[in-house]
């Protein structure tokens, strides 16, 4: 009987082993190795800044894609693509370097506290609860849930003005504090050339008093800075301007207009001094030349030799001779 039972688990287990191999076949996954060959060389910090689920969903995408125009590891940056490229025989992509901005200027100073929050030092859950403890519910709460997320020590809170400050050396554009902000205030722009941006620091969506009253440095919605644009890159909407950075090119002709200072402009160098304008009132008029005295004609000398006049001799020297 033991024989028996030997035997037929023996069978049971050969025939599980057959259906298992062909259901293996049946249904195998094919998985193209230059995948983890890719993904070797990322730098493996699965931030999703690429776009993808980690660095082994944008392994795989690089090497479906037929070329690599427009994907790019921002931790790894230009040097691991170059390698993604002689991996799979293509040439790198371009594209342009993002880093992370902090769309508020509501600093301590310009928007005063109205209360004072006592509960768990968190973004996410004090914006459940209330609007903050300013007059501007749309500003940065300060809390550091964009801190806690950031793999790179790219992001602060700046004790002095309470608002989350960018080191924009360590952002590697990953996106990971763009979604950790409840208020939607960090977004990813364009780095531009020596990293020159200009943005609009405020999204405050109020009438222009309320938001002004709330905050000093407030995008009012005013427009000036549209109609002052050339390139039309700049749009106001619900109350807020907003600057498209694929159509700005940096002339900061919006900065010099815009009433409250809530366009900021980044590592440019400082504009030089407009000469002081002149009163035209205040002018004296130039005195006009006097006119030159005309100069007295020399006489006119006669050619002839002038003849003396006959002397006379008085009546003593008569008497002399």
């Amino acid at each position: 009987m033991i024989l028996i039972a030997v035997i037929s688990l023996g069978a049971i287990g050969a025939i599980g082993a057959v259906f298992l191999y062909a259901a293996s076949k049946k249904f195998e996954v094919y998985e193209d190795p230059r995948i983890a060959q890719v993904q070797e060389v990322l730098p493996g910090a699965n931030c999703g800044g690429c776009g993808y689920p980690g660095c082994g969903g944008f392994a795989a995408a690089c090497v479906k894609a037929d070329t690599l125009d427009g994907l790019l590891c921002p931790v790894g940056g230009a040097p691991v693509m170059s390698q993604v490229a002689s991996i799979l025989g293509m040439e790198a992509g371009s594209a342009e370097p993002m880093v992370a901005v902090v769309r508020c200027n509501g600093t301590c100073a310009a928007r005063p506290r109205v209360n004072q929050y006592d509960g768990v030092q968190s973004c996410a859950i004090a914006s459940t609860l209330y609007g903050g403890e300013t007059g501007c519910s749309f500003g940065c709460l300060g809390y550091g849930d964009c801190v806690s997320v950031c793999n790179f020590d790219a992001i602060h809170i700046n004790p002095e003005t309470g608002l989350a400050e960018v080191d924009e050396e360590k952002c590697t554009s990953c996106g990971a504090c763009v979604k950790a902000c409840p208020k939607s205030i960090i977004e990813l722009r364009k780095k531009g050339p020596k990293s020159r941006r200009i943005f609009v620091s405020c999204v405050n969506k109020d009438k222009g008093g309320v938001a002004k009253k709330a905050c000093s440095n407030a995008c009012i919605g005013c427009g000036k800075c549209a109609k002052e644009c050339p390139f039309e890159a700049i749009t106001v909407e619900n109350n807020l301007a907003y600057i498209d950075y694929t159509k700005c090119r940096l002339c900061r002709k919006c900065v010099a207009v815009c009433p409250t200072g809530a366009i900021h402009e980044l590592n440019f160098p400082p504009r030089k001094e407009a000469a002081p304008a002149v009163d035209a009132d205040k002018v004296k008029p130039a005195a006009a030349p006097k006119p030159a005295a005309p100069k007295a004609e020399a006489p006119e000398v006669s050619a002839t030799p002038k003849t003396e006049a006959p002397k006379i001799e008085t009546k003593e020297e008569t008497n002399q001779k």
